[in-house]
C-alpha cells in the first residue's frame, strides 16, 4: 500500500510555498548489484498530477512499476543518467551514483530550483539540494524518480541477459543472489561485472581471466 497522497506531497508543497517553482526529485537504482550500471533519474512533477500506487519502487510490483513508468514518462519532465560498471570500478559506487545523477540533471532543458534527493547526503549539483532519509517513500517526486530509475535499469539488465544468459541477469538483475554467486564461481566474471565489488575483487588473476 502506498503512503497517503497528501503525505507524499509534504516536501514539495513546503518548498513551493517558499517560492520554488521547479522542484525535482532524484533517485538511483543499482548501487548494490555485482554487475551492470547504476542508473539515476530526475523527475519534475507537473502541477496536479497523481499516479495510482506510486511509492518507493522497491515496494511496487513489477507490473505496476511498468505501468507507472509509462504514466510518469508521458506526464512529467524527466531525464536519465547511466554510469557503467567500468566507471563504478574507477570512481567507487558513491561517486559513480552522484555522477549518474549529475548526468541526468544536465539533460534537463532548464535547471530545477530545488532538488529533493533520497538519502542523507546532499551532493553539490549547483542547485539547493535537500536530502530526505527514505525519501523514495516520503516524497512524490523522489518516488517517481525511483520508478524511472528502477525500470530503466531493469530493462538494461534484461538486454544484457541476452548477451550473458549463463548468469541469470533476467531474474536477479545483477544482485548477489545465491544463483548469481554460483554462476560467478562456475563461469568467472564477465565484462559487465564490477571488479571492485566482493567477491569478484577477491578472485585470483586466473579466475579474472574469464573477463571478456
Amino acid at each position: 500500500m502506498s503512503p497517503p497522497f497528501e503525505e507524499m506531497l509534504h516536501f514539495e508543497r513546503q518548498y513551493a510555498a517558499q517560492g520554488c517553482k521547479r522542484i525535482a526529485g532524484i533517485d538511483e537504482a543499482g548501487r548494490g548489484p555485482l554487475a551492470g550500471p547504476v542508473v539515476a533519474a530526475v523527475c519534475i512533477l507537473p502541477e496536479g498530477c497523481s499516479f495510482q500506487g506510486l511509492n518507493d519502487s522497491k515496494q511496487v510490483l513489477e507490473v505496476d512499476r511498468e505501468r507507472l513508468f509509462e504514466e510518469i514518462a508521458e506526464q512529467c519532465e524527466f531525464a536519465i543518467g547511466i554510469v557503467d560498471n567500468s566507471e563504478i570500478d574507477r570512481f567507487n559506487i558513491l561517486k559513480a551514483t552522484f555522477f549518474a545523477m549529475g548526468k541526468a540533471l544536465s539533460q534537463l532543458k532548464t535547471p530545477p530550483d530545488l532538488i529533493l534527493i533520497d538519502g542523507h547526503l546532499a551532493p553539490s549539483f549547483g542547485v539547493l539540494t535537500v536530502p530526505i532519509v527514505k525519501g523514495d517513500g516520503r516524497s512524490y517526486s523522489i518516488a517517481a524518480a525511483s520508478i524511472l530509475a528502477k525500470v530503466t535499469r531493469d530493462r538494461i539488465m534484461v538486454k544484457l541477459h541476452a548477451q550473458y544468459p549463463q548468469y541469470g541477469f533476467l531474474g536477479h538483475k545483477g544482485y548477489g543472489t545465491p544463483e548469481h554467486l554460483e554462476a560467478i564461481k562456475v563461469y568467472g566474471p564477465c565484462a559487465i561485472h564490477r571488479k571492485s565489488f566482493e567477491p569478484i575483487k577477491g578472485l585470483s588473476s586466473d579466475q579474472l581471466g574469464f573477463i571478456f
